[in-house]
């Protein structure tokens, strides 16, 4: 069926958007189906995990978690807003975890929090929503992997693409060899952010459990230019924009290629723009040599925005008998041999290249709508942590090469682990606030 006439015929009207429910299930799913959920971080990305949630037939927002007062006030205004009803708040999401009618929670906090969250979820019972990047360290990706199979346990990670309807398309398109073998895969990111300045050391704000917000981050001085989103330019809490954007593009380029670990990784860039606090790469070239003699590259510019074939961010796969170019929406473009063009994708919702906080609630929806329908046993995850990691790996590699200012050389055969570099193997995983480390 033709994608614009599907989403006329099963779009429904929400908070002014037209989403797309009508993919597996009735608008009147039977008592089984009904899913109750948690969202944990609600300052930013958590907003849109409540707009998608809110917008799913069957689901209740169970509980709204935050360690900010301003940030769970928040999530409670938009939940109630969508839904008309107020669900209890708790600081401490830990609280909530014996609810036995809870079925999931859905996570977006600070990437320190990620793998420790999720676990003390999945050990509580729970099905688990994780935004990417999964892990902050390879140690803890390995260790999430570890207490999946411990508990038997569902995890989706957020790289919403992989349940985009055009990307989902192109995929198939590649592995039918419409551009022949694809074996090198060039991505891009790009943003206008400022300088962080440089932060003072300031009393904790009355409204914020630094503490809790810490959780297994080893104890830092709380700074006036850390909180609600500097962090991820600091190691102690954050993994850099290659894990923040580059992971969204990586994982589409690993996909297509059809690869899994790296034999080799090499990363050039810096803080370059500007002089401050920020310690992360803000300007970054990433490439990955893999097993089956192909090749990606992804280059990431947080302070230029000047666009790459005239989009902030995307991606282009290169086969021996042609090309495909995705320009960061749920889009596609095939090219033959001689570059004409040979297909491309119908109309889709417009995503937002712009906010780094999300692709726009039309194609968020269809990420969220594939978990429940994963927790109500009626499909199968589109992106379990199993594919997922794989990715972020990639990401956390280029991060360890760029920090240890050499070639990663890596065994594609465990895993990926690095092999004859006993510094870079020193960041493989992390130091954890003595009693907070994550256990699988």
């Amino acid at each position: 069926m033709e994608r614009r006439r599907f989403l006329k015929n099963t779009a429904i009207t929400g908070i002014g958007m037209k989403l797309a429910p009508g993919l597996a299930f009735s608008h009147h799913p039977s008592p089984a189906d009904q899913v109750r959920v948690a969202v944990i971080g609600t300052n930013g990305r958590g907003l849109s995990h409540i707009t998608a949630y809110a917008n799913i037939p069957g689901v209740e927002i169970a509980y709204i978690c935050d360690v900010e007062e301003h940030a769970l006030a928040k999530g409670l205004k938009l939940a109630t807003k969508l839904t008309g009803k107020t669900p209890p708040s708790r600081k401490d999401f830990r609280t909530i975890l014996d609810d036995r009618s809870l079925d999931a929670v859905s996570i977006a906090t600070p990437d320190h929090w990620h793998t420790p969250a999720a676990i003390l979820a999945m050990a509580a019972g729970k099905k688990v929503y994780v935004e990417k990047p999964c892990s902050h360290n390879p140690g803890e990706g390995e260790i999430l992997q570890k207490a999946i199979l411990h508990y038997g346990a569902m995890v989706q990670m957020g790289n919403q693409r992989r349940s985009w309807p055009n990307i989902n398309e192109a995929m198939k398109s590649i592995q039918g060899g419409i551009i022949g073998n694809a074996y090198f895969a060039r991505g891009w990111y790009t943003n206008n952010r400022k300088s962080i300045g440089k932060g003072q050391v300031i009393p904790v704000p009355p409204n914020l459990d630094w503490d809790l917000w810490q959780g297994p981050a080893p104890r830092r001085d709380y700074r006036d230019n850390l909180v609600h989103y500097n962090w991820h330019w600091f190691w102690n809490w954050g993994t850099g924009e290659s894990c923040n954007n580059g992971t969204h593009e990586i994982d589409c380029m690993r996909w297509a290629l059809g690869v899994n670990y790296p034999s080799k990784v090499v990363s050039g860039g810096g803080r370059f723009a500007f002089h401050d606090d920020w310690q992360t790469t803000d300007t970054q070239t990433l490439c990955f040599e893999f097993p089956e003699n192909k090749a990606i590259s992804w280059e990431g510019r947080s302070c230029n925005n000047y666009p790459v074939e005239g989009s902030g961010r995307g991606f282009i796969i290169f086969g021996d008998k042609g090309t495909m170019v995705n320009l960061g929406d749920d889009d596609y473009r095939f090219f033959d041999a001689e570059n004409h063009l040979v297909s491309q994708s119908k109309a889709a919702p417009k995503a937002d290249t712009i906010n780094p906080l999300g692709p726009g609630a039309e194609l968020d929806y269809y990420h969220f709508h594939n978990f429940i329908q994963a927790v109500r046993g009626k499909e199968p995850l589109n992106s379990p942590i199993s594919e997922g990691q794989k990715s972020v790996l990639l990401c956390q590699l280029g991060n360890v090469a760029q920090r240890t200012g050499t070639a990663l050389h890596c065994d594609p055969d465990n895993g990926g682990r690095i092999m004859d570099n006993p510094p870079a193997m020193e960041l493989w995983d992390r130091q954890y606030e003595p009693g907070w480390a994550p256990q699988p």
